[in-house]
């Protein structure tokens, strides 16, 4: 299905100043709407993190105006997390944190992926050579932005033969679910979980050559979420326009149309992508959450490493969500799909590096009556690019009926 009249527009709810603040003290991602809301909400759980005396709770309170205001200058990727004893309707999220820094020079790694990666085989795709790169930052480095080159991005160089299958049965006219679920593997029929191959191994090689190159410079850069510490925002890398739009909207839509048609896969017009990074003295692990987005593509790029196995329990909304979570393992270049509001989180990393690039896929004619964050009509606040998703208009040619 195509996403014909969908406005330019996009926007982020108000709640993101009030139902997403961290308490880094604690580990814990809370709402605030006062001093008495929050000992009721999260009382039990501050106090098993530490939180215990009344000086300890007053020094928490004073922390709120800065949570606040840090979170006002923050647009990033947004996880909503539920610690797992906790009630469906006590959670959170997590925001990018910009760091600061100057000086990236692309590796010949950036030249390769620009040269032969991608996934517009029939257009020429124009965007930045030094990713990050803009006016106003290159004039206070006080030379000029990078030249532009144009490339041909060729699919059968970046996609895997399985997901090209895949994304092309879909398309078709008289494609359908069972002859979707021949061409991928399903996880699990119950929480309706996917895999299947994503990317090639040349690709996926060469894209964490640029992560790494992109990560050991000076260049500004934001972290992942505030979950995540270490990892890459991919449209400070240049390629959000080049790769994960065109994935989104040529590949990854027919595909979860026939998937997942209640979640609105046939209706995707924004997306969040980054790539988490873990390591040894670094992130190991992630708590449970769920994704701020209808539906999430999670890649596994590599490297070498053991442990650190996905988990799954229900949607937020079951009273049971992690009675007996599912565990799943990464297999590099392969694609787990699901949806966003399955509970999941990473299970400690064993030994080496692992990095994932994360995709979260947004339909603004589901959330756009129903924030996943707080749960609410969304409060609309104009954002830049693509915001959280949410548009002040829905698309002219969805019957949203069909979603409920």
């Amino acid at each position: 299905m195509a996403t014909a009249g969908v406005p330019q527009r996009f926007c982020r709810c108000a709640c993101f100043c009030s139902e997403n603040l961290y308490v880094a003290r604690y580990g814990l991602h809370v709402r605030f709407r006062g001093e008495q809301q929050l000992r009721t909400d999260y009382g039990p759980i501050l106090r098993s993190r530490g939180c215990v005396t009344p000086k300890d709770f007053q020094q928490l309170l004073e922390e709120f105006p800065h949570l606040y205001n840090g979170l006002e200058g923050m647009r990033g990727p947004v996880l909503v997390t539920r610690p797992c004893a906790t009630p469906a309707g006590a959670g959170g999220g997590a925001a990018e944190a910009p760091r600061a820094g100057v000086g990236y020079q692309e590796g010949p790694h950036r030249q390769l992926l620009s040269a032969r990666h991608g996934l517009n085989s029939t257009a020429h795709c124009r965007y930045p050579a030094g990713a990050g790169y803009r006016e106003e930052e290159a004039s206070r480095l006080g030379r000029l932005p990078a030249p532009q080159r144009v490339c041909v991005l060729p699919q059968d160089v970046a996609l895997a033969p399985e997901f090209l299958a895949a994304a092309e049965y879909s398309a078709l006219p008289g494609a359908d679910l069972k002859g979707l679920l021949q061409r991928l593997e399903t996880v699990s029929e119950e929480k309706r979980i996917y895999r299947l191959p994503v990317f090639t191994a040349p690709f996926c090689q060469a894209l964490l050559e640029e992560l790494e190159h992109f990560e050991q410079s000076d260049m500004p850069k934001g972290r992942p979420n505030t979950m995540n510490n270490y990892g890459v925002l991919l449209h400070e890398l240049g390629l959000d326009e080049p790769l994960v739009t065109p994935l989104r909207e040529r590949f990854l839509q027919p595909l979860m149309a026939l998937l997942y048609p209640d979640c609105g896969g046939g209706w995707l017009d924004s997306h969040r992508a980054f790539v988490v990074k873990y390591a040894p003295g670094q992130d190991r692990e992630l708590g449970c959450h769920y994704d701020n987005a209808e539906l999430t593509i999670n890649v596994s790029l590599g490297k070498a490493f053991t442990g650190g196995a996905l988990y799954f329990g229900d949607l937020f909304q079951a009273p049971s969500a992690l009675a007996t979570p599912l565990e799943v393992e990464h297999v590099v270049g392969q694609g787990v799909l699901h949806r966003g509001g399955q509970l999941h989180g990473a299970r400690p990393l064993g030994t080496g590096e692992r990095w994932n690039l994360i995709v979260w896929l947004r339909a603004s004619a589901v959330r756009n009556r129903l924030c996943p964050m707080c749960c609410r009509k969304p409060d609309l606040v104009d954002d830049e690019g693509f915001g959280d998703g949410f548009t002040r208009e829905e698309p002219t040619t969805v019957d949203v009926c069909t979603m409920t």
